[in-house]
């Protein structure tokens, strides 16, 4: 199913936070761009168990199980830093805010209807991590990732591509001119080396492969117009100028490797996971939006994009 855009950013939104929040994705053998997990938070002793306490403040236990929440929340500051020094580092951090909870505690600020409020939200934030790692990974297997490659690779419309070589000069009368002469046998690539005001004459005039839809229409017609490979057309004009096309190779393109698109589709699962497990709650609660703008600017972009309504 696809959803609208709103909806697609939103739920990616939230899958960015779970990840960030070091609730990372599963993990394939072969992925080519695996979630960045949090680094280990160094060298804790062998076996250690989440309750074992590495340190007390005013009475109070750090654990095991701290470091590593910790460890999660600082990930990024942790990459920057040596193996070594990431234990201490969020020991230290540890320390120090436990310290200065202690002391908003003892000033009352855990009384505040407004603090309460926040960790009732944190509170939910977490829940909602935690259940939907396990849906995530019930169902982002690599199985499943690879059943979705094979249906992309069944499905794949292969695509003419072509590499063609250029020579852009700015008058008709100067690719004429350089028309006349490749049909007389100059050499094509030399000729853009001397003529060609594109950035690429250097390499003689090489495009490199490309598709439909990724030049200029009438430079694309043109050269896709040609047939056989080394088949020059005659001069066409373009908003850069006037162009003389040698087509190359031709070919047509070919599904990308497992290994290439697996992240990707472990993302696209990931939101589908997501979708699918809020709309299997959703059918079971009572949502109730007073404000009658406010519901229905949420609602659309709760909605499939078959049924969004269209600009």
């Amino acid at each position: 199913m696809k959803f609208s855009l709103s909806r697609l950013a939103r739920n990616a939104s939230v899958l960015a936070l779970m990840l960030g929040a070091g609730m990372a994705a599963p993990a394939f053998a072969q992925d080519a761009a695996p979630a960045e997990a949090a680094p280990p938070a160094a060298e804790a002793p062998a076996a250690a168990s989440p309750d074992t306490v590495v340190a007390t403040v005013g009475g109070e236990p750090i654990t095991e199980a701290d470091l590593s929440f910790a460890a999660e929340d600082l990930t990024q500051q942790l990459n920057q830093m040596p193996p070594d020094q990431r234990r201490p580092f969020l020991l230290r951090v540890l320390i120090d805010t436990k310290m200065v909870a202690q002391a908003g505690r003892q000033a009352g600020l855990a009384d505040a209807p407004l603090f309460k409020q926040r960790i009732h939200y944190l509170e939910e934030r977490a829940l909602h991590s935690a259940y939907l790692s396990e849906a995530f990974v019930k169902e982002v297997t690599e199985d499943a990732v690879r059943a979705d490659y094979d249906k992309f690779v069944a499905d794949f419309v292969p695509a003419d591509e072509i590499r063609a070589s250029h020579i852009l000069v700015e008058t008709e009368e100067k690719a004429n001119e350089l028309k006349a002469e490749l049909d007389g046998g100059a050499d094509f690539a030399t000729l853009a080396k001397e003529n060609s005001i594109d950035p690429g004459a250097a390499n003689g005039g090489d495009l490199g492969f490309f598709g439909k839809g990724m030049m200029v229409a009438p430079f694309e017609t043109a050269a896709f117009a040609l047939t056989d490979v080394g088949q020059i057309s005659a001069p066409v004009q373009s908003q850069f100028g006037w162009h003389i096309i040698k087509l190359e190779e031709k070919r047509q393109t070919t599904p990308p490797a497992f290994e290439e698109v697996a992240g990707e589709l472990q993302q696209q699962l990931l939101v589908t996971t997501y979708d699918a497990t809020l709309d299997q709650l959703r059918e079971g609660v009572e949502i109730d939006i007073p404000d009658a703008t406010l519901k229905a600017a949420v609602d659309a972009q709760t909605q499939p994009a078959e049924a969004a309504p269209t600009e």
